[in-house]
């Protein structure tokens, strides 16, 4: 391995560790694993102080201060951080990863509304959603995509010898000569299949779901809740076309999923609403009427502010 490959091999475990604790500050197997993880050499300690400037840390936790102390210092600056969380809104985005962080992990990744169909290595196709990042990682044993933010669509190329799996949150898709979707929207993970089989695991409960064509599921990352159903193969990944096709589907991912075509940040007020179901098409052509049709019903609107913020609130 290369300077430069080790270098960059480094930095993307350094922004797993600072993503794993921010997501996590109160955890102190967190901690130690950074502490562990600084300690094994000057290279990591220095990729680590990098990662630390980019993701707005102050380098406190390896201070040797009261444990106790740091992870709430650490929580209220990594939540807390942007645009109207003076308001207690709750910004929607992908997992809040700074901007910076994303492009350090990403080998393919998107901006607003931004489509790109890419050929992989092995012949697979993938056409990455906006606002969209994934780290590919190809070995003789096996193909292995991580959905770092986004949706992501993917014709995959029939290879016995190393099945194609794609890691989104606590989920891995794993399949062979088929094409499916996956997307991470607010911590809600959906895999829907067009054609072939997919073996949907959920690594922190051990299960298993098995996926034939038209099948989708979705699982809150947060509560282990999954949802299954079917719908015709031609609605799946639709969005590629211009729409979104949402059945029982949280408000919280639907916004997330819409904002992606929307510039700037989208919060909302009221979290209360983020767990209300909504179903039908949506069309992105217009993507702030999208929105608006999926939480007017519930008695929310829209304000815009400026051109680089939408907050949605109680009428």
């Amino acid at each position: 391995m290369s300077r430069e490959e080790e270098e960059r091999h480094l930095f993307r475990e350094a922004a797993d560790l600072a993503i794993r604790l921010q997501n996590d500050p109160s955890n102190p197997v967190s901690v130690d694993m950074v502490r562990n993880w600084v300690a094994r050499g000057p290279l990591h300690a220095a990729t680590w102080a990098r990662v630390v400037e980019i993701h707005g840390m102050t380098g406190k936790i390896l201070a040797g201060q009261h444990r106790a102390e740091k992870p709430a210092d650490l929580s209220r600056r990594a939540v807390l951080t942007g645009a109207g969380a003076g308001l207690g809104a709750i910004a929607l985005g992908a997992w809040g990863v700074p901007l910076a962080m994303l492009h350090a992990r990403a080998d393919h990744i998107t901006t607003t509304a931004q489509i790109r169909r890419l050929k992989l290595a092995d012949g697979s196709v993938m056409t990455l959603g906006p606002d969209s990042a994934v780290a590919v990682g190809y070995s003789d044993a096996g193909r292995t995509v991580g959905l770092l933010s986004g949706m992501a669509f993917f014709e995959v190329a029939h290879d016995a010898r190393r099945p194609f799996s794609v890691q989104a949150g606590p989920v891995t898709a794993t399949a062979l000569g088929t094409a499916f979707d996956i997307s991470d929207d607010a911590g809600f993970i959906s895999v829907s299949v067009a054609q072939g089989t997919v073996e949907a695991r959920d690594r922190q409960l051990s299960t298993t779901e098995r996926l034939s064509s038209g099948d989708w599921m979705t699982l809150d990352a947060s509560s282990h809740r999954l949802a299954r159903g079917s719908r015709e193969t031609f609605q799946i990944a639709a969005w590629r076309e211009g729409m979104i096709v949402a059945e029982r589907e949280t408000v919280s991912a639907m916004v997330a999923k819409i904002s992606r075509w929307l510039p700037g940040r989208v919060v909302m007020a009221d979290p209360a609403l983020g767990s209300r179901e909504v179903s039908g098409v949506f069309d992105l052509s217009n993507p702030s009427r999208a929105l608006e049709a999926v939480v007017s019903p519930f008695g929310a609107k829209l304000r815009h502010i400026g051109s680089m913020m939408t907050v949605i609130s109680p009428v």
